[in-house]
């Protein structure tokens, strides 16, 4: 989403040069640039002048900080000013001790909000061990619960029928009445939308908050929208009274301007944003995290994290374990592969790392991962057309079990003989990588080592070469 604003800021800050004090001839020419790129970003116009006035206000004449030169110093006070933007810190969903806590979901129609209501009922199952219950009050739209049915089922969560009940108030009251026979401590309030905002929406919304006491009412934007959701936002919450947005649709191609301005214009906060259209694709929204994106310094701490939630750690400490004793085979290979995809896609992946990693490198456009997901998924193939014996030891495989395993994986001798020639290469290369040093050390290390089960001990390495020597 952010990408082209991304790479005019980028863009703008590494033209910056200066003296040992930052002049408002440094900055005039930085801030017009960077004021075109939020207005061209779709940033609400008066939250683009209010955030340029703060950054000149805290660059002009300012004292460079020891070790940065002045255009270092400009790429922090914009840094800390998006933060600042986008909403200082993030905001989680605070529950209380009373059973069933509400969450009331709103929005217009089509913006995602039925889908929303499941990932975040997912989320706070698998996240903050909720015992949630679904329930759809959108009475008027046709098949409307029975989606809201479908997305329970594929999450594994209950959803309230309400059977013959047609009244949104009387559905609510016959799901709390559940909850507390049950022991369901979450009821997750899927209400009604509209094409667009009338008083009978918004009449029927006071009334269901005024019954339930949500400890939470969020707000679903369609970021697609760009500032036609931040408008819809303020109304609703001058009308009901919102506590919060989930933001969908940020992994689209929007020019993340309803990111942008949300929380200046209506004062709350972006609580959640839907990165995909699969029902785990919900990701809390951390303004500092967003903000380092933005201006290409990664988010290495989201990855660390999406690792440490999706990579199976005793397998990562398995394989370590086979590296440090020359042990890592073709089955091997194939799980670690499956291990890197469970954090989504190439791209995504990639989107965290900082900039300065590929410095030199082409850019890896949405083709070219898609090419190397292609790869990836060919090397399982391959790999599964394999005896067990095969996998354990490939220097086993002859010409005449290759043409087998090409035949069986539907690719090529050439293929086939380029896969092994890539793992053997690979099993070569870490294996000197090994003990945390060269490309595996510092924090980008503790990534690899999370996705593959690398990094044996300096003192052991240093052992082995000590041997060697005598």
């Amino acid at each position: 989403m952010f990408e082209a604003l991304s790479d005019k800021l980028k863009k703008v800050l590494k033209d910056l040069r200066g003296e040992s004090r930052l002049t408002p001839e440094h900055l005039e020419l930085a801030m017009r640039e960077i004021r075109i790129a939020l207005l061209e970003a779709d940033v609400n116009f008066k939250v683009v002048r209010n955030f340029i006035e703060r950054v000149k206000a805290k660059a002009v004449g300012a004292d460079v900080i020891e070790g940065l030169n002045p255009g270092q110093q400009v790429v922090k006070i914009v840094n800390d000013e998006l933060v600042h933007m986008l909403g200082g810190t993030s905001s989680q969903l605070l529950f209380t001790s009373r059973r069933p806590n509400c969450v009331m979901i709103v929005g217009l129609q089509g913006s995602g909000k039925t889908t929303s209501t499941g990932k975040l009922s997912s989320w706070l199952k698998k996240n903050q061990n909720r015992n949630p219950l679904l329930l759809s009050v959108d009475v008027y739209r046709p098949a409307a619960r029975d989606q809201l049915a479908v997305i329970g089922k594929a999450i594994g969560i209950p959803v309230f029928d309400g059977a013959g009940v047609n009244d949104p108030l009387e559905l609510c009251r016959a799901a709390r009445k559940h909850c507390e026979q049950v022991g369901f401590d979450t009821l997750m309030i899927d209400t009604a939308g509209r094409l667009h905002i009338d008083d009978a929406l918004m009449d029927e919304l006071r009334n269901i908050k005024a019954e339930m006491q949500p400890i939470e009412t969020l707000f679903v934007a369609d970021a697609m929208t760009g500032q036609d959701a931040v408008k819809s936002a303020s109304e609703f919450h001058s009308q009901v009274g919102i506590t919060g947005v989930i933001l969908t649709k940020m992994d689209g191609d929007a020019r993340g301007g309803a990111a942008l301005s949300i929380k200046e214009v209506i004062g709350q906060p972006i609580k959640f944003v839907g990165v995909g259209e699969k029902y785990d694709a919900l990701d809390p929204f951390y303004p500092d995290r967003i903000a380092s994106r933005i201006l290409g310094m990664g988010d290495v701490m989201s990855l660390i994290e999406k690792a440490q939630s999706e990579i199976d750690e005793k397998k990562a400490e398995e394989m370590q374990k086979k590296f440090e004793r020359n042990q890592f085979t073709l089955e091997d290979f194939r799980d670690s592969l499956g291990q890197i995809k469970k954090l989504g896609s190439l791209q995504s992946v990639m989107s965290l790392l900082p900039g300065d990693m590929f410095k030199g490198m082409p850019k890896l456009t949405p083709e070219m991962s898609t090419q190397m997901e292609k790869q990836l998924k060919r090397t399982e193939a391959i790999i599964d057309s394999m005896t067990p014996g095969e996998r354990d030891n490939h220097l086993i495989i002859n010409m005449s079990r290759r043409k087998r395993i090409a035949r069986g994986s539907g690719t090529t001798m050439n293929e086939v003989n380029q896969m092994l020639q890539e793992y053997a290469q690979m099993k070569q290369m870490m294996k000197a990588m090994m003990g945390g040093g060269g490309m595996l050390g510092g924090l980008g290390g503790k990534v690899a080592q999370r996705l593959t089960g690398i990094g044996g001990k300096k003192k052991e390495r240093i052992k082995v070469k000590k041997k060697k020597r005598r």
